[in-house]
């Protein structure tokens, strides 16, 4: 403990989506389920009537209330069979209703479609829309025919259908691997000039596949590098390209390992420099900018006479956007494509911010060198509670050494390209001009959230940068200093910061990793001891695990410089109150571990430190305390807690009775 420790993040959620067409009058949720009745209408010799039925499912299964009645009904063994039907359009919103029921029906039910055996007529569509395509060579152009392309448009909701089961199930994964569906999808992906949403859903699924799954990396050769890089230097404008190249950026970081040794380099250099490039723009300028367009756009639609795409239907400004089922992971779950052409520009906005999120995600993950398992990854998500990240990383005397994780590659891209300036940049609180313009409108108000996020994300970068970088790369003291007068303004600068928990844990996490790197370089720390402990018992309030662990090591910090300086008796003892009071009372053995070992680390040397332990009878309180700690690790440690974390916890034990030992030398000598 003491230490922070990376986190690590997997693919954004997947989008729940469905065809585009949405029929009126079904039946609601609340009201007899008409699951019956729409499954049977699936046998109907009428295509008409087959595709209303599959378009009417789709929508319901949006409703995740209305899922067990269509799982009972076996769902996905009535819905298969239409993603081969001879009519194209039932295809499409077969697959949009799976998709559905994939997106919104969470892990189990991902896990009972692969068991009902979706893959098999979901492999065999996504086998005929690449011989479809290949076959129709003039859907292949620069610029998209005005009619409806129904095999892409398949394509895409068959590809997102399978993204979707790949992310939750490994026997879904499996069936990718063996049947060929990466030079499937790698076909689609060429088409990314014409199709950018089909080729997003592709780069979306194999950036998920190509997690953890050695079995498939040998399927990569020059050709797949080929195809990735060629989309990866592409120099298309549009938000939506932006997206896409983020996300192939992951795919070829995740297969770096298949590159010719020779090349890597290169390719790493090119990886980063996108992401700088996507890092580089400025969201709250494009989302005035993107608002300003719609605003005109919708008023010169509104003039009498003028027709386009329908002449205004569904253009609205105060339409609200529907908000998107979870999937059961973090998150919220994207749904650029699912916005309507009336909202061409919210649409851009929302593939700038998730592409943003997903560069800083591709950057934390660069600076980890931990493989962890999946169940591991869950636990960091949500608490960073293991710290063991840099245990390592000493030397005697403290002198932080350059971890391992970060190549020699990955580090100079990262500077050549500015990525730790950006990174930074995008730590500030999104634009309030932007914010205020989200506020009044129904429809862009869910941006808020993604505009939040991705400054979320960027601390939380930020503190991966500061666990693999020594001082010098970072710029000196100077940088340091004012960057934890930087993060200090943003946590103060917020009247109620104790109650954004993502905020916060993303905050203190950053603080924490940079004031333990200055106290190893003996930087001097600006943050005064009230600010922090304004910080602390507010944080330590929080129900986060995260952010409990991460104040108390922040006051540890600050407390173990403090006790090498005069004069500091007073705030000692208050430092040292606080970390006995939460060692003693917090429900989480993590926490109360870590307040021991901050209190190891403040009260280790010195007289001022000596002095205050003293009159705070710290010696008598940690003897009452012990037998406590070691009941609650023989009761509470197994079964809730980590192989790592219960290691971890042990060292605490046996660092308690030593440090209880240190402190009865120390009074007996008086």
């Amino acid at each position: 403990m003491g230490k922070s420790k990376a986190k690590r993040f997997r693919r954004p959620p997947f989008s729940p989506a469905g065809d585009r067409k949405q029929p009126g009058g079904e039946a609601e949720g609340g009201e007899a389920s008409p699951a019956a009745e729409l499954l049977e209408k699936l046998q109907h010799p009428s295509a008409d009537v087959r595709e209303f039925a599959c378009a009417s499912i789709s929508k319901l299964l949006q409703q995740k209330q209305t899922i067990p009645a269509f799982v009972q009904r076996d769902v996905v063994r009535c819905l298969g069979p239409m993603l081969l039907d001879q009519r194209l359009a039932v295809r499409e919103t077969a697959a949009g209703a799976l998709r559905n029921l994939s997106a919104c029906g969470g892990f189990d039910v991902c896990d009972d479609m692969v068991t009902k055996d979706v893959m098999t007529p979901l492999v065999a569509l996504l086998k005929e829309c690449q011989a479809g395509l290949e076959e129709n060579n003039d859907s292949v152009k620069e610029t998209k025919d005005a009619n409806k392309n129904y095999i892409e448009d398949i394509a895409n909701e068959a590809v997102n259908l399978l993204w979707n089961v790949c992310e939750c199930n490994s026997t879904a994964v499996s069936v990718f691997n063996r049947e060929g569906c990466l030079t499937l999808v790698l076909q689609f992906l060429k088409r990314f000039r014409t199709n950018v949403d089909l080729a997003i859903a592709v780069a979306s699924c194999l950036q998920a596949v190509t997690e953890d799954n050695p079995d498939l990396l040998s399927s990569f050769d020059a050709s797949t590098h080929q195809v990735l890089e060629m989309v990866l230097v592409s120099s298309d404008k549009t938000m939506e390209h932006v997206l896409l190249r983020a996300l192939v950026a992951g795919v070829l970081w995740n297969i770096k390992s298949t590159l010719p040794s020779g090349g890597q380099a290169s390719t790493v250099n090119a990886i980063l420099k996108t992401l700088s490039e996507c890092l580089a723009v400025d969201a709250g300028e494009v989302v005035i900018r993107m608002k300003a367009e719609e605003t005109e756009r919708l008023k010169t639609l509104a003039e009498p006479g003028t027709e386009e795409n329908g002449g205004g239907l569904g253009v609205n400004e105060d339409e609200e956007m529907e908000e998107t089922p979870q999937k059961p992971v973090k998150g919220k779950a994207d749904v650029s494509d699912l916005l309507p052409s009336s909202k061409q520009e919210l649409k851009q906005v929302t593939a700038l911010l998730l592409a943003q999120q997903t560069a800083l995600e591709i950057i934390v993950n660069m600076c980890c060198n931990e493989e962890p398992s999946d169940d591991e990854w869950e636990e960091l998500s949500s608490s960073d509670e293991s710290d063991a990240f840099l245990d390592n990383s000493y030397e005697e005397g403290g002198k932080l050494m350059s971890p391992l994780c970060l190549s020699a590659e990955v580090h100079t891209a990262l500077m050549n390209h500015l990525v730790p300036k950006k990174i930074l940049e995008k730590t500030a609180f999104p634009s309030s001009a932007a914010v205020d313009i989200c506020e009044h409108s129904p429809s862009w108000k869910p941006l808020i959230k993604k505009l939040n996020m991705v400054q979320y994300r960027a601390l939380t970068c930020l503190h991966s940068i500061l666990l693999v970088s020594d001082v010098d790369c970072l710029g000196g003291a100077p940088v340091l200093q004012s960057l934890a007068q930087h993060l200090s303004q943003l946590i103060f600068s917020q009247p109620e910061f104790s109650k954004q928990t993502e905020f916060l844990e993303a905050v203190t996490s950053a603080l924490r990793a940079l004031l333990q790197m200055m106290a190893s370089n003996n930087i001097p720390q600006c943050t005064t001891p009230e600010q922090l402990m304004t910080l602390c018992e507010a944080g330590i309030q929080s129900d986060n695990i995260g952010v409990r662990v991460n104040v108390v090591s922040i006051l540890g910090i600050a407390g173990s410089v403090l006790s090498k300086l005069e004069d500091t008796v007073e705030t000692l003892k208050m430092i040292g109150k606080f970390l006995l009071e939460v060692a003693t009372k917090d429900l989480s053995l993590v926490v109360a571990g870590e307040a021991l070992d901050a209190l190891f680390d403040v009260f280790a040397d010195g007289k001022e430190a000596e002095r205050a332990a003293e009159q705070i009878k710290l010696l008598p309180s940690l003897k009452e305390f012990q037998p406590v700690f070691r009941l609650r690790m023989r009761k509470e440690g197994k079964g809730q807690y980590s192989t790592d974390q219960l290691c971890v916890l042990d060292n605490v034990k046996l660092n308690l009775r030593r440090f209880i030992a240190y402190l009865g030398k120390l009074e007996r000598k008086q």
